[in-house]
């Protein structure tokens, strides 16, 4: 079984803790490690991890409401090739609904705007619900770390242990996959705004195909997966 990274940090100090403690003796080691040992279920306690998580996610959604939004990669999956010698300018839907290329805003119709818009809100929308996936995924991703841990050094098979964590990753893998469905939304809104607006047309890169194939990948254990980027 592979131990995420947050698994063997905390296995690592859970490891150098005992090793701390041999400069001590008797009680006051005993009561140096209880002292320890409570700071780090403190600091790493799921509500801990989440209110910090969440208060992140909260800003980084005011800025994704309030800011331009680069248009350029697009929305894409895990397959999808980035090109790292585009040529294109680059290109922004302010909150307004303003399309802007290489810093030109470029005429638009009240139904564009509106489309522009409607674009704008399918992106936006996505990624705010990726970051509701990674807020609920965090303090899951401790108790899931701990249990690991636990079952490791109390000597649980590898099988016993995935088995106590499987209902809480299996949470997290469908609450990603969940972001499959928002795609036919996104890319109808694309088409829709390239076919009205040609401006646009060079950054409609999202393909019907990348929509049919998400949730198709497969992680290192074989189970679906899914990874979408706006880069």
């Amino acid at each position: 079984m592979k131990i995420n990274a947050l698994a063997r940090r905390a296995m690592a100090l859970a490891l150098l803790m005992p090793l701390a403690a041999c400069s001590q003796s008797g009680h006051d080691a005993d009561s140096d490690m209880a002292k320890a040992a409570k700071e780090v279920d403190q600091q790493t306690s799921p509500s801990v991890i989440a209110a910090e998580v969440q208060k992140g996610i909260e800003q980084a959604k005011v800025e994704l409401a309030t800011q331009d939004i680069d248009v350029n990669s697009g929305v894409h999956f895990r397959n999808h090739s980035h090109n790292d010698k585009d040529t294109r300018p680059k290109a922004v839907i302010t909150p307004k609904g303003d399309l802007v290329i290489a810093g030109k805003t470029q005429d638009a119709t009240p139904e564009q705007h509106a489309l522009l818009l409607d674009y704008r809100q399918q992106i936006t929308g996505i990624a705010s619900a990726g970051m509701d996936v990674g807020a609920a995924s965090a303090g899951m991703g401790v108790d899931i770390a701990k249990q690991a841990i636990v079952g490791a050094l109390t000597g649980k098979s590898d099988k016993a242990i995935e088995a106590s964590i499987k209902p809480q990753t299996d949470k997290i893998q469908a609450a990603a996959l969940k972001l499959c469905s928002r795609m036919p939304d996104l890319l109808a809104s694309q088409q829709k705004l390239a076919a009205a607006m040609p401006a646009f047309q060079p950054y409609a890169t999202l393909t019907q195909k990348e929509v049919d194939d998400c949730g198709k990948d497969r992680d290192d254990n074989g189970k679906p997966g899914v990874t979408v980027s706006s880069d």
